[in-house]
């Protein structure tokens, strides 16, 4: 695609999106890198102590299924990055690379999802047993 020249004083609507989409894109993917890792230093340490204190399957679980959501939404996070960066690709490289990562990335999300789901429905039919 040819770009049509302008001066250098003239800010373009191009240009604005660029400026603001960097930034943006950057301080989405800076919060869910920090969500995923605390997330997952906050699941180590539930992990550990389980296994120095014998926790049950029960509270095993109940750990993975709380970082399983964190992850979700850490992925969420991202995707909505990957999403908002699309904006301001201009080569279908470029493009094509941000749509394997985004597929990736949802897959990924699809199947954290149906996971959490499965260990809810599992959890339930258990507690519905034990009453």
């Amino acid at each position: 695609m040819a770009t049509i020249p302008h001066p250098p004083e003239t800010l373009t609507i191009e240009v604005w999106l660029i400026r603001l989409t960097e930034p943006t894109v950057a301080a989405i993917d800076l919060f869910a890198l920090i969500l995923i890792a605390l997330a997952t230093g906050v699941a180590a340490v539930k992990v550990l102590l389980l296994l120095f204190r014998g926790g049950s399957n029960v509270q095993r679980r109940d750990v993975w299924l709380e970082y399983g959501r964190w992850l979700v939404a850490g992925l969420t996070f991202q995707l909505a990055a990957d999403i908002i960066e699309s904006s301001i690709y201009t080569t279908w490289n470029s493009i094509g690379q941000l749509a394997a990562i985004a597929v990736v990335r949802t897959f990924l999300n699809y199947f954290l999802e149906r996971d959490i789901q499965e260990m809810r429905e599992r959890q339930q039919r258990r507690s519905e047993e034990t009453e």
